[in-house]
């Protein structure tokens, strides 16, 4: 797909932290009219804290990684700012209300209210006077369930079912594969939608199993990325993850990718310049189609996080380049 310079239809994938980063840099490049519309496809199969909490008392979507990247997509502007940490607030206290995020409250609150999932997420995002649209991956609440080895200490290649997001993130084995229970849950129209429209989609950074790979197995989801005319670019995470990915190297991370979709066609590969095996990674982009960005994105304070303007940068220049 050719590239000109007006702005271009976005849609990123993920969760948690790593989606927040990447929309923060997005939400940089809203403002500089790189980006004319920017959709966020979020996971909905947290089970932990808040979100695991407000998920099996009221049988709702967890809340926690679409408020998350609400408030990523908040202004630099004093509105923006002051929301943003509105969404953000997490309770003290002893009592019952402890952990709980204030964000979590007000979308579960209209939920009920209205009703409709997406709407309601609209309706905050209208409030927060959010640069972008913020829509779950799927329209029921999911599980998600890991084959693993290595937790029989008798036989270390025996594959033992891991079930739960946060069981699946903090598991002391190795993951084979994933799967979401249940196994076809309804996508958002409007999440089809939107990549039907798109000219890049995002996919990660974030959690690799739990936060990237998930929208793959959702299978309205799968056929639409599989079938888009957009350019996908998959962002690597600066660091193996404890539980998740461990002595993950950036090859490795790709391939598992490729493994779960490998249908899917891979336009650019972001990494970072620090990260090590880059030369194997470029071998691997080659083998999927794929061509290798190098840059410099991390915070650079020694800890494994993207900086927003940074990746903002990088992202405006693999843009441009179509």
């Amino acid at each position: 797909m050719n590239t000109d310079d007006r702005a271009q239809r976005v849609v990123a994938f993920g969760g948690g932290h790593g989606l927040h980063a990447s929309l923060s840099a997005l939400r940089l490049l809203v403002d500089d009219l790189t980006v004319d519309e920017l959709s966020a496809i979020v996971t909905v199969a947290d089970n932990g804290g808040s979100s695991g909490r407000l998920r099996r008392e009221f049988g709702v979507l967890p809340p926690g990684d679409l408020r998350m990247a609400l408030a990523a997509l908040c202004g630099d502007d004093r509105w923006g700012d002051t929301w943003a940490k509105v969404m953000q607030h997490r309770f003290a206290g002893d009592g019952e209300m402890r952990g709980h995020n204030l964000g979590n409250f007000l979308i579960v609150g209209l939920w009920e209210l209205l009703g409709d999932h997406v709407e309601a997420l609209d309706w905050v995002g209208r409030l927060l006077g959010a640069k972008g649209r913020v829509l779950p991956m799927a329209l029921v609440p999911m599980d998600i369930e890991a084959e693993v080895r290595g937790l029989d200490p008798s036989d270390p290649e025996l594959l033992t079912t891991v079930r739960g997001q946060v069981e699946v993130a903090t598991t002391d084995g190795i993951i084979d594969s994933i799967a979401l229970l249940p196994d076809n849950p309804p996508a958002a129209p409007e999440a089809l939608a939107a990549i039907a429209a798109a000219e890049w989609v995002f996919l990660g950074p974030g959690s690799w199993f739990t936060s990237v790979i998930p929208h793959l197995m959702v299978s309205a989801l799968h056929e639409a990325l599989v079938s888009t005319d957009a350019n996908v670019v998959v962002v690597l995470n600066l660091a193996e993850q404890a539980g998740e990915t461990p002595g993950f190297g950036p090859s490795d991370h790709l391939a598992v990718l490729a493994a779960h979709a490998p249908d899917l066609r891979i336009h650019t590969v972001l990494a970072d310049s620090s990260m090590e095996g880059l030369d194997e990674l470029a071998d691997t982009a080659k083998a999927y189609g794929a061509r290798l960005v190098v840059d410099d994105v991390a915070i650079g304070d020694g800890t494994p996080r993207h900086d927003p303007a940074r990746l903002a940068a990088a992202y405006a220049r693999i843009m441009s380049h179509g």
